[in-house]
């Protein structure tokens, strides 16, 4: 990333109360500051607090807070993505690397929602697209072709993994107050004004779980029916 700081000015260094500052420490705190108070906490001033340094030492390994967002964003990939090995069966490849960032995601509610939409410009980013566009490639798609539907891929993957993670990220009670809803509320309506509905009803406490893995698998299962070659062991018909 060209406005990284230099490397220079990144060198660990102890803050006032001993401990070694680096940019990992900076944003390990940051994700614990979010987890406990919500995005809102990240701030200079906090994190110097946190840290026990200075507050404008935190710019000798990062610009701004925006820059420290995007240090975050790519630590939720790396973490999300680690020890992943692409397999033979591109299908199930990308099933994992969707899977993973969901994970990811959950891991780090508060902080998701700072980071589904940004793109980091790091090394855990750029490793990640270059494994989703290699998997895509390798089952015979033209580069262009290649590229744009990574991008589909990725973008139902992240809203999709955003929506979880923010609904995690509710206090308890709305939660909980959400999921009866399908239980409760959505029984008692009118058949006549709500006729599907109420065909369905029975099924709907179900839709107070997470739709993200049909969502990813009806992704994957058009993908696999426009693929030129079909690589996946599955023959490429079926992402389950």
């Amino acid at each position: 990333m060209s406005s990284r700081v230099p490397q220079e000015r990144r060198r660990r260094r102890p803050t006032r109360s001993g401990v070694l500052l680096s940019e990992d420490l900076i944003v390990q705190t940051a994700l614990r500051l979010i987890g406990e108070h919500g995005p809102e906490a990240l701030s200079v001033r906090r994190l110097g607090a946190a840290l026990g340094c200075d507050p404008t030492a935190l710019y000798r390994y990062f610009h701004d807070t925006d820059d420290l967002v995007l240090a975050i964003a790519d630590r939720i990939i790396g973490d999300a993505m680690a020890g992943f090995v692409p397999g033979e069966d591109w299908v199930a490849s990308l099933r994992e690397m969707a899977l993973r960032v969901r994970a990811g995601y959950l891991a780090h509610p508060r902080a998701a929602a700072m980071a589904a939409h940004r793109v980091t410009r790091r090394r855990s980013e750029i490793q990640a697209v270059d494994t989703g566009i290699g998997l895509l490639l390798s089952a015979g798609f033209e580069r262009a072709a290649a590229a744009r539907l990574y991008l589909a891929f990725i973008d139902t993957v992240l809203s999709h993994a955003a929506t979880d993670a923010a609904f995690q990220a509710l206090p308890r009670q709305q939660r909980e107050a959400d999921q009866r809803a399908w239980g409760d509320v959505y029984q008692d309506l009118d058949p006549v004004a709500y006729p599907a509905l109420t065909a369905v009803r029975r099924e709907l406490p179900g839709m107070a779980d997470s739709s993200f893995e049909e969502a990813v698998d009806l992704l994957l299962e058009a993908l696999a029916a426009r693929a030129p070659a079909r690589r996946a062991s599955t023959g490429g018909s079926s992402p389950g």
